[in-house]
């Protein structure tokens, strides 16, 4: 085999690769002489068929097999005595069809991985802003949950709905006059003003009676994820059973009791707690993006072109989700053209910060164990049904891509985490208001004076919400060679299941797992 470089240009490379003929010929014979001992033909003893009958009879599947290999060899060889870091999988492609007899004529092209200087990160200089838990913040942790526990009763049947009671309903749902599956639904309890349905559908209750019946208009959401219902109009045929109006949630020792807890001053402690981890999850975030800027600012090399662009393309892809969403899509997405590259340089940190971490991380041992491993995997597989978690287990454990995804959060921490151990930290005491500002706050838009932009319903996620994500955010599952880190992704809470009648009355419906 023979390897020739025919483009050296930036981190794109280029070779022909040549593979004898003759090389592939022995490797077939080889594969010749291994099967033959199992080969069976009348007129044959067991594994007395001669070499140039196995050849006959198998000649095209080994002929592919020992291609194959030689390919795939030869590339890695040629990866090998070039000393080359692959950012992305080779492109390889054949010259010709191959003949029998003719060597074999490749070219690959590739992406390689910059040479990295590793800084020095003894002595990084960060500020971690603490908020210490005041009393006032337990007392709002307590109603927040109060409000969560709050209890209806039974109203007057002469009394009306109002914004916050609760309605008791029956109701089908139809499109054109005809119903429609899942829109069906008895006895269920919906909470004017919780926002929990599609729109216009809570509102149309309110001056609603125990015993009224009543037909409501409403649009489904053009993001609707049943297809059939995306953005077409509906009635819901609606009786009432009972409104019921909130009653007081009062905070003491029985609501407390009321979670297992032996009294509210335990419940306080608890959610005490709860709060600073919320806070010093919140600093840690301070001190994260802080170190981020850091290394961002002082370093400056090259990235691999397609790893930025797949990054662009995750970046895009979840803005136009959020658009979407917004009332007003079009101007959504006009106002997000404005701005793409700047999110163009936001990929580009973005890779370049996570190439610098993971470079970080191997030259300090960092590594994530089988144990955390497992941790991971079992994690994410909570996500699914019972009969799907095995399904996802074994695609993990089979799909090394895959894997690289789900152990890269972790590998990041760990790496920060070193980083922080290093660094020389000062401490400033700030209240819960100004850590979130300073998180929020973009220097680079503060250097430039740029006015803060407002945030509307047809206004495009703002860039800078896109760049607090800006991590060494992971690349697509089919880059592993560049072993990047990523960002720790945020936590969302498992919604419970709803009815198949409630979900049709959902902004979005939710299928069962």
């Amino acid at each position: 085999m023979q390897s020739v470089e025919t483009l050296k240009e930036g981190l794109k490379r280029a070779y022909t690769i040549t593979i004898n003929a003759k090389d592939i010929e022995s490797r077939i014979d080889a594969e010749v002489k291994k099967i033959a001992p199992q080969v069976k033909m009348p007129g044959f003893r067991a594994g007395k068929v001669p070499a140039n009958l196995v050849r006959k009879m198998h000649g095209d599947a080994l002929t592919q097999e020992a291609l194959n290999s030689s390919i795939q060899e030869s590339v890695d060889k040629a990866i090998n005595d070039n000393k080359l870091r692959p950012a992305v999988q080779p492109q390889v492609n054949m010259s010709e069809q191959y003949a029998v007899g003719k060597d074999v004529v490749l070219s690959m092209e590739l992406e390689v991985l910059p040479e990295i200087i590793i800084p020095e990160i003894e002595g990084l200089e960060l500020e971690r802003l603490i908020v210490e838990v005041s009393d006032k913040e337990v007392d709002a942790a307590v109603e927040k949950l109060a409000e969560g526990q709050k209890s209806f009763e039974t109203a007057a049947k002469s009394y009306k709905a109002a914004a916050g009671d609760q309605v008791i309903i029956d109701f089908e749902g139809k499109v054109d006059g005809v119903p429609f599956d899942g829109g069906k639904g008895e006895s269920m309890a919906v909470e004017i003003g919780s926002g929990q349905l599609i729109p216009g559908f809570e509102d149309q209750l309110i001056g609603l009676k125990a015993n009224d019946d009543t037909i409501i208009n409403v649009t489904f959401p053009s993001d609707y994820n049943v297809e059939n219902l995306k953005g077409k109009d509906a009635t819901f045929d609606i009786v009432v059973g009972e409104v019921k109006k909130p009653t007081e949630s009062k905070i003491d020792d029985d609501m407390a009791k009321s979670f297992g807890l032996e009294g509210l001053e335990q419940l306080r402690g608890l959610l005490k707690t709860q709060v600073e981890q919320e806070l010093n999850s919140l600093t840690r975030t301070y001190m994260k993006r802080q170190l981020l800027d850091t290394l961002a600012a002082d370093h400056d090399f090259e990235v691999p072109p397609s790893m930025a662009e797949t990054e662009f393309e995750q970046i895009w892809q979840q803005l136009e989700q959020e658009a979407a969403r917004e009332e007003d899509p079009e101007a959504a997405k006009a106002e997000m053209e404005k701005d793409r590259e700047d999110y163009r340089d936001i990929a580009v940190r973005r890779v370049r910060l996570g190439l610098l971490l993971s470079e970080i991380g191997h030259a300090q041992g960092v590594e994530v164990t089988q144990q955390e491993m497992q941790m991971l995997i079992a994690q994410a597989a909570q996500q699914y049904g019972p009969e799907d978690r095995e399904k996802f287990t074994q695609y993990i454990q089979n799909t090394p891509m895959a894997a690289a995804q789900l152990r890269a959060p972790m590998f990041e921490d760990k790496v920060v985490d070193i980083l922080f151990e290093k660094a020389k930290v000062s401490e400033k005491t700030v209240s819960r208001e100004e850590l979130e500002t300073a998180i929020e706050a973009d220097p680079e838009e503060t250097d430039k004076k740029k006015p803060a932009k407002k945030k509307a319903a047809k206004k495009a996620p703002d860039k800078k919400e896109v760049d607090k994500k800006d991590t060494g955010k992971k690349t697509s599952a089919k880059k592993p060679a560049a072993k990047k880190a990523d960002a720790k992704a945020e936590t969302k809470k498992t919604p419970a299941k709803k009815s198949t009648a409630k979900k049709a009355l959902t902004k979005k419906a939710v299928p069962e797992k």
